[in-house]
């Protein structure tokens, strides 16, 4: 089987590159190395580097698209910006790399007719949900609108529910939630993912769309400031600085270990399916940020002192964690790797750098500046 990873170079691609070279596929990496992620770093890591085809280009670009599908019959479309908040003031960049960088993808396939794709599969995100599900007493599952900044400027945090405005409870988000993204990122992954299971239907071509939760673990960039909080969190407690969670502290996440999401990825692309489908990927266990924030600072010695702000930025959900039983069903998905195992892992790994910190604090100056973050 012969496989491109576009995005290849970065985290989830790298460790879904190992898993497919064990299972004896050719491996073809497409990666632009962006700055952002990779550094100064233009080079795979030593492992990958002498095992798989590398084409050095932008996802977007419709030469490098056009080399890296030469030969190949599977592909995992991985390239993308991830940041949230980012992606609210660096609209063009995220519509050109998720939207545009899909598209030329396509057009390729369309235009040549002896193309012999037989699996797609792109990373979807839990951000095309928005808030997602939650159960009214009332008015049973309801998906709650975006939070209004002026209720968050006063401290009310948690959604209403959208028909009768009383109180709300979070809970597990099925693939057939109500799909309102409340950031652009959000945005560019639903019409990504849209994309992608249309035109599976159109060139009869299998596709899977992984809507992702919080993935992490080793091998993920610690310098990125604008995803991840686990590493921004990390990086803040090892050097002894406050770590200054948003809103309440009492938002959550269901963070997702990066081998549970590389089992999942890889089925996706290998497992006997016909048609095309739409799959969570997560822990299906919620974890708030506070709790997050804390066991971090516990870790390195508790040097830091943990702030809950009530600061609050646009585009930011509340709560979400994912309903697997589909996964289960499809892909035969068990996340294996529980929060406090996973966290003590990916903690131990970072132990191997040197911290930095000033890319966070540019990040937040950005925001602020651009009215995206509410102290």
């Amino acid at each position: 089987m012969k496989v491109l990873i576009t995005g290849g170079a970065g985290f989830i691609g790298s460790h879904v590159a190992r898993k497919l070279l064990e299972s004896c596929c050719e491996v073809t990496i497409l990666d632009n190395f962006s700055v952002q992620i990779h550094g100064d770093n233009r080079q795979l890591p030593e492992d990958l580097g002498g095992e798989v085809r590398l084409v050095h280009g932008d996802v977007a670009d419709p030469i490098a698209i056009k080399e890296a599908l030469q030969g190949v019959d599977r592909i995992v479309h991985l390239a993308a910006e991830t940041g949230t908040g980012q992606s609210m003031y660096e609209v063009g960049r995220y519509a050109r790399t998720n939207l545009e960088g899909t598209a030329q993808l396509y057009e390729n396939l369309v235009k040549s007719s002896s193309r012999n794709i037989e699996r797609i599969v792109v990373a979807s995100s839990r951000a095309i949900y928005g808030e997602g599900a939650y159960y009214c007493e009332r008015d049973g599952m309801v998906y709650p609108q975006p939070r209004a900044s002026a209720d968050k400027q006063i401290g009310n945090f948690d959604p209403v529910c959208p028909l009768c405005k009383g109180e709300c409870k979070a809970v597990a988000t099925p693939e057939s939630a109500c799909l309102q993204p409340s950031s652009f990122y959000g945005l560019t992954k639903m019409t990504q993912e849209q994309m992608v299971l249309l035109f599976g239907q159109v060139l009869r071509i299998s596709s899977v769309a992984l809507r992702y939760q919080n993935v992490y673990g080793p091998g993920q960039s610690l310098q990125n400031p604008y995803t991840g909080i686990l590493a921004i969190f990390s990086n803040l407690a090892r050097v002894g600085q406050p770590i200054r969670v948003f809103e309440d502290g009492m938002e959550s996440r269901d963070f997702v270990y990066i081998d549970d999401v590389v089992d999942a990825t890889v089925a996706a692309l290998l497992a006997p399916l016909e048609g095309c489908y739409s799959v969570n990927v997560g822990s299906g266990e919620r974890t708030t940020v506070l709790q997050v924030a804390e066991q971090i600072n516990v870790h390195f010695g508790g040097r830091s002192k943990v702030q809950v702000t009530g600061a609050f930025r646009e585009g930011d959900i509340r709560h979400g964690f994912a309903d697997l039983t589909f996964a289960s069903q499809l892909l035969g998905y068990q996340p294996a790797r529980g929060f406090r195992d996973g966290l003590e892992r990916f903690l131990n790994w970072t132990e191997q750098s040197v911290p930095s910190t000033e890319g966070y604090e540019h990040s937040l100056a950005e925001m602020r500046e651009r009215g995206l973050l509410r102290d």
